[in-house]
């Protein structure tokens, strides 16, 4: 299967996450999660050096999607967001997590099984982040 060639995802974060005012800096780290993972239609929390979170990368990047992708080992409060994301997802590690329209689709397994059985783009076009 062949994919349509995209613009190589970036390395995003956030203004918020780099100089980050009094009431952010203080929010909680779910909630932190759950403001970031709203702000685009496709949202990966990674960490560079991860290869499966290259692996989600390049698997959104092959089918057109330019998600939203927030580097954790790139921001001072990332060890917050990544146990945070352990909490939520009950299983370590905790990268790479995708968010789509706001909603967690998983990990890497989550997000393949969704692409294997066919539930991946519908979830994409119904978030905006795919037209086809």
């Amino acid at each position: 299967m062949q994919y349509q060639a995209a613009e190589p995802w970036g390395y995003y974060m956030a203004p918020a996450v780099r100089s980050a005012p009094a009431a952010v800096s203080t929010m909680d780290p779910l909630e932190r999660v759950a403001r970031l993972a709203s702000e685009s239609a496709v949202v990966i929390f990674s960490v560079s050096s991860c290869c499966m979170c290259h692996a989600a990368k390049r698997l959104f990047s092959g089918m057109g999607v330019s998600p939203m992708v927030y580097e954790l080992d790139q921001d001072p409060r990332g060890k917050e967001i990544e146990r945070a994301l352990q909490r939520l997802l009950g299983t370590s590690p905790a990268v790479p997590v995708v968010f789509i329209g706001g909603k967690l689709v998983g990990a890497m397994d989550r997000v393949m099984a969704s692409h294997i059985n066919g539930t991946l783009v519908p979830l994409l076009k119904e978030a905006g982040a795919l037209w086809l």
